[in-house]
């Protein structure tokens, strides 16, 4: 008999619709299904459910797609329409690691295979945050204002550095025939710095009042280290200006090729909130505490650091000290030996209402410091201890413990095993600590200087970017800035090769405006709007979204030749 014949084949199982309930009726999407479905849900979810068939709608797409309009992430000010074309031409993907750093080997998958199990260890308990705030301190100013001095004096004033240790200095510096430096030698450790007098490395430690907690960071004041200098800055929430006021120094400091202007101003563009401005060796004979010499300094000080963007009511501190003496320190000094003080910080003459340095210090109140944003955090440093290391400020959001990082510009994500702050260790940090972050699964070579620990979303990686700058100086050779201009992009922890790749527009000091093929070049004292080409990928936000991402100095041949921020990024390249 012949075989029976095979058995039907089953009815197709029907499309499942997507349950109407669970609709979020403020959906983006829905909203606009719903409305080509001309009202009719059920024909809204047969649609939802085929998304492929979604696209041909332009509606939809846009949704779907991310599409729009190639502008470039900004303030939204198109600057001139010129920019805006230039803008759209250079659509980039965030940097892949080997446009970032060619001898930079490529690193695996974080946790792409699972760990072999390990011995349970006791966890360690970690200390609560210290609600206190913190705050770093950047101590500047001219070689041999008296920084170091100053920061030393603080320290063993405050209670961090025992007698011993001070009468041990002054021995030492006694045999270097420099009686006055022994303070200086707290924070100078290294014996160039001691033989010669000066700071060559950002000197770093700590002290605490009731209110607050305080990182000293004393900088180079020698024009070879500004580079150094640059960096401590960039960590830096409040400027301690020191100024010479003895006869001869205040002037060799000031006036061009001094190191006071070039530190008050890269301070500014570096993100100091508030700059606190000593007028130092006030007891020395030439001067006396004598009010004359405190107000011919402020009549100098006061133009010049108003044309540098500090709003010098507001941002700017003016104080009379003595930072061997240790008077207005920690300590007012005598109403004997400087009867007018009192009078000017009762009523607020020098923008100052506090009688010392301290209590100054202790007053004021950080703005911008948000927990709630994501993590960014700038990479200064790193090294290897059982694990990569890294060294930076937490700059917004907070780092804890178990958290998963992104790091820019690679792209590489690593869970973060533990965090100290201040060398303790602790379970977050929050925006302003200065802390050391533990990577797992990190290699030395993973996490650069100038790299960015961050979360979702992250910061951007590119080579291009438009800036408004101001030119403050230019090498004796070369008197215009022009396109092809090279010199160093400095920004927070980067130091970068870079060239001017187009000038977009240009204004002088009268106001005057020149666009298109007008600007051409710009001299000191203009402004202008151009394209910065960097040599490798760097980590930036426009200065609206992320101030401290945002800066940036350009130096060339030992000097800051401009300083500004960044306004505009190049889109994402849509997949």
């Amino acid at each position: 008999p012949p075989p029976p014949p095979p058995p039907p084949p089953p009815p197709p199982a029907p499309v499942e619709e997507p349950d109407d309930a669970m609709m979020d009726e403020t959906d983006p999407l829905w909203i606009a299904v719903l409305k080509i479905a001309a009202g009719d849900r059920s024909k809204a979810n047969r649609m939802i459910a085929n998304p492929d068939s979604l696209l041909q709608y332009p509606e939809v797409a846009a949704l779907l797609g991310g599409g729009g309009a190639e502008e470039w992430e900004g303030d939204g000010d198109a600057e001139m329409d010129e920019v805006t074309y230039a803008a759209e031409q250079l659509a980039v993907d965030d940097a892949p690691a080997a446009a970032v750093a060619a001898d930079a080997p490529a690193a695996p998958a974080v946790a792409a295979v699972a760990a072999p199990p390990k011995a349970v260890k006791k966890q360690v308990e970690l200390a609560p945050a210290d609600p206190r705030e913190h705050i770093n301190l950047v101590f500047i100013g001219h070689v041999d204002a008296g920084k170091s001095t100053l920061s030393g004096n603080i320290l063993y004033l405050t209670g961090n550095v025992d007698t011993r240790t001070i009468e041990r200095y002054e021995r030492e510096a006694k045999d270097l025939n420099r009686e006055s430096w022994f303070l200086a030698f707290i924070m100078d450790t290294n014996e160039e710095e001691r033989a010669k007098g000066k700071t060559v490395e950002v000197g770093r430690a700590y002290f605490a009042t009731d209110h607050k907690r305080y990182t000293i960071l004393d900088a180079p004041g020698h024009k070879n280290y500004v580079p150094n200098m640059i960096m401590g800055a960039s960590q830096a929430d409040v400027g301690v200006l020191v100024i010479s006021a003895r006869k001869g120094e205040f002037e060799a400091g000031f006036d061009r090729g001094g190191q006071t202007r070039e530190h008050a101003m890269l301070a500014k563009t570096l993100g100091v909130d508030f700059l606190v401005v000593v007028i130092n060796k006030m007891d020395d004979p030439t001067v006396n505490w004598g009010r004359t010499r405190f107000d011919e300094c402020l009549a100098e000080l006061k133009p010049f650091l108003k044309s540098c963007g500090y709003k010098v009511k507001k941002e700017v501190k003016f104080m009379p000290i003595s930072g061997l003496g240790g008077d207005n320190v920690l300590k007012e000094v005598d109403p004997a030996v400087c009867p007018w003080w009192k009078k000017c910080y009762t009523t607020g003459e020098t923008n100052c209402t506090k009688p010392t340095l301290v209590s100054l210090l202790d007053s004021l109140k950080m703005a911008g410091r948000d927990p709630e944003q994501p993590l960014r955090i700038p990479v200064l440093d790193r090294y290897t201890e059982r694990g990569t290391i890294a060294m930076g400020k937490v700059e917004a959001g907070i780092v804890k413990p178990g958290q998963k990082v992104t790091i820019m510009p690679t792209r590489l994500q690593y869970k973060v095993d533990a965090v100290w702050a201040n060398e303790d260790p602790v379970d977050a940090a929050r925006p302003g600590e200065n802390v050391l972050v533990k990577l797992a699964g990190a290699g030395l070579e993973d996490v650069q200087k100038g790299y960015v620990i961050c979360t979702a979303p992250a910061c951007r990686a590119v080579a291009k970017l438009i800036v408004s700058l101001y030119v403050v100086d230019l090498p004796e050779h070369c008197p215009i800035l022009t396109v092809g201009f090279a010199a160093i992009y400095h920004a927070h922890a980067i130091e970068e090769e870079c060239v001017i790749s187009k000038i977009f527009e240009t204004t002088d000091k009268k106001g005057r405006t020149r666009k298109g093929e007008g600007a051409a070049f710009a001299k000191v004292g203009m402004r202008a709007v151009c394209m910065v080409e960097c040599a490798r990928s760097v980590c930036c936000e426009t200065y609206t979204d992320k101030p401290f991402l945002g800066r940036f100095t350009l130096r060339s041949e030992g000097k800051t030749i401009a300083i500004g921020m960044v306004t505009k990024l190049p889109p994402k390249k849509e997949n």
